[in-house]
């Protein structure tokens, strides 16, 4: 039997002034998780693709080939999809603040050592390590979030937690660049060596933290009074009524789990091949200097950032959801069909990539309202886990096929055309296989 958050027996208060504890309540949690929780993204998201900067520098240095790259940067999610699921397991059973901690610690340390990479072979087992200690980490706090919000509540919180993919690309970006051309030769290493290890440290500082900070569930927070754990506990146990509350096994069972998979493995090969190739991609449409292909890749994460936030917030007060995510996948398929055609002008191109990347962040949150409207207890944590893993496959797919593309045709071209693919079958996917019924819940 799955154990649910014991519902309060206490009267209900009246409803104007519930109505009004309620949103204090949950401003509190807020406060408290979200940013947080953002910071570890952030961190999580930059030590995952500032090798996609480190390359501007690293493949001269080391002699690989754009395949080499391109493998090395998608095998990473070789290891994180093998471990996704019994990390997360084991983030039910044990509790979130102990599991992510690890997560954290582990992945900084194993980002830092990436400097010592000499050799492809090195390469790859640097990357896959990496995919290995930081899987379970995402779609924890995926899971995590559920242990606090109802589902009326995610689409706009997991929106302010996801806009951490972007907020690392405006902040890492300049960053990035920064390193790159100003740390080359320092203390006899080079900049791609000081970009590693710089970039991975904040990840270990800021898992040690996750320790001392993080609470496991509504009922052991201590800055929570008894009332308001209470009226949390009653909203997310009134919640998982009717959801799917299975065993793990049973749970990977169910067909939506594999169709929402699908979706997100749509998605996110539009992402990483925005994330590992960007900076390429500013590069070859003539931008030299490291700091300015830097500050200019920031700006496509500046406007997803607002279109996350923007558009989560209106399906929350809409209580719609489907729409919300493919009319941005259709978005995101325009804007790199539109990268290619309109490549010979810089600032149309740079619009194209800027409309592509925001169709695709705004998709990301709001595509995670719909397997956790439908999941719970450990059919929840595991079918989350098997879709992120499933869907970061793509983060394999992607920058190897775009890398093999190039190689092949000395142009970027096609690889763009896969993605701007891989964003309208995601979309229309939604559009046939998910219906409003399900999912929305006003």
């Amino acid at each position: 039997m799955e154990k649910t958050l014991p519902i309060s027996k206490q009267p209900a208060q009246p409803a104007g002034l519930a109505s009004a504890s309620e949103e204090s309540t949950y401003r509190k949690v807020t406060v408290r998780l979200v940013p947080f929780l953002f910071l570890c993204y952030v961190a999580a998201y930059l030590d995952r693709v500032n090798v996609g900067f480190a390359k501007l520098g690293m493949l001269a240095d080391l002699q690989f080939s754009e395949t080499v790259y391109g493998l090395g940067a998608g095998i990473f999610f070789i290891g994180y999809f093998i471990f996704e699921i019994p990390s997360n397991l084991i983030l039910h059973r044990v509790g979130a603040r102990m599991w992510i901690a690890r997560i954290m610690i582990s992945w900084g340390v194993i980002s830092s050592a990436m400097m010592f990479v000499q050799t492809p072979t090195q390469f790859y087992i640097a990357r896959f390590l990496l995919g290995v200690s930081e899987a379970g980490f995402f779609p924890g706090i995926i899971l995590y979030l559920t242990y606090w919000y109802p589902a009326a509540r995610r689409g706009q919180i997991i929106s302010m937690f996801m806009t951490a993919v972007a907020v690392a690309g405006v902040i890492g970006s300049p960053l990035s660049g920064w390193i790159l051309q100003t740390m080359g030769g320092v203390s006899g290493l080079a900049a791609w060596q000081w970009l590693f290890l710089l970039e991975g440290i904040p990840s270990v500082l800021i898992g040690i933290w996750v320790i001392f900070y993080l609470d496991d569930s509504i009922e052991k927070s201590k800055w929570l009074d008894a009332g308001e754990k209470a009226m949390l506990a009653r909203n997310v146990a009134a919640d998982n009524i009717g959801k799917v509350a299975t065993s793990a096994a049973e749970g990977l069972k169910n067909p939506k789990i594999w169709l929402m998979a699908l979706i997100y493995f749509s998605f996110v090969m539009g992402l990483y091949g925005v994330s590992f190739w960007l900076p390429s991609i500013i590069k070859a449409m003539g931008v030299k200097s490291a700091l300015d292909i830097g500050l200019l890749t920031a700006i496509p994460w500046i406007a997803g950032a607002v279109c996350m936030v923007l558009v989560g917030r209106r399906s929350d007060r809409t209580g719609e959801r489907r729409w919300h995510i493919i009319v941005p996948a259709f978005l995101g398929c325009i804007g790199f069909i539109l990268s290619v055609q309109l490549a010979s002008n810089t600032v149309l191109a740079m619009a194209s990539l800027t409309l592509a990347t925001a169709g695709i962040l705004a998709t990301l949150p709001l595509f995670w309202s719909l397997p956790t409207a439908l999941l719970g207890g450990t059919a929840a944590a595991a079918g989350i886990a098997l879709i992120n893993s499933f869907g970061n496959l793509a983060g394999f797919v992607s920058p190897y096929m775009i890398g093999w593309i190039k190689d092949m045709t000395k142009s970027t071209d096609n690889g763009m055309y896969m993605l701007a693919g891989a964003m309208l079958l995601g979309g229309l996917l939604v559009w046939f296989g998910v219906s409003a019924r399900e999912v929305e819940r006003k």
